[in-house]
């Protein structure tokens, strides 16, 4: 007996292979967060140049490279958790703390993670990450894991 999953992602990922591993493969062309180019960064250039954390942040764009790679690689999941992740890379720190802590189970109203939803989609054009948002906060509505009121 086969694995038809396996052989799917064996075979997609030849067709990856020319991209992965990025850092690689695809140095010349992808840059970190701050916008450094990343075949300009390595342990040498750390010890003798002023390079900022930032430089070691992911871009989006490399973010969306990793989310391809992983889809034809038959990783579909994968890659929607790099397409999100890539939206929220225009996400402030402290605001992503704040996302973070409402999304736990119990801290708001479904109202409240609709407005969140819309938040994301009009100050970030975060779509796909909205939409995460929305569906977990149907589940949470059904499991009865929203904030409850107090009587």
């Amino acid at each position: 007996m086969t694995d038809d999953g396996k052989d799917k992602r064996e075979n997609a990922s030849h067709a990856a292979d020319g991209d992965y591993p990025l850092y690689t493969n695809r140095s010349d062309t992808l840059a970190a967060a701050s916008g450094r180019p990343l075949r300009d960064l390595s342990l040498q250039k750390t010890l003798t140049e002023d390079i900022s954390s930032e430089d070691y942040s992911i871009s989006a764009e490399t973010l969306r490279a990793q989310a391809e790679i992983a889809r034809d690689a038959g990783y579909p999941q994968l890659a929607q958790n790099l397409e999100r992740a890539s939206e929220l890379t225009a996400v402030p720190n402290e605001t992503l703390l704040e996302m973070y802590e409402m999304l736990r189970p119990g801290r708001c109203s479904f109202e409240e993670y609709e407005a969140l939803a819309q938040r994301l989609r009009d100050e970030f054009d975060a779509t796909a990450t909205a939409a995460f948002v929305e569906e977990a906060a149907t589940v949470y509505r059904e499991r009865g894991l929203l904030r409850r009121e107090l009587e």
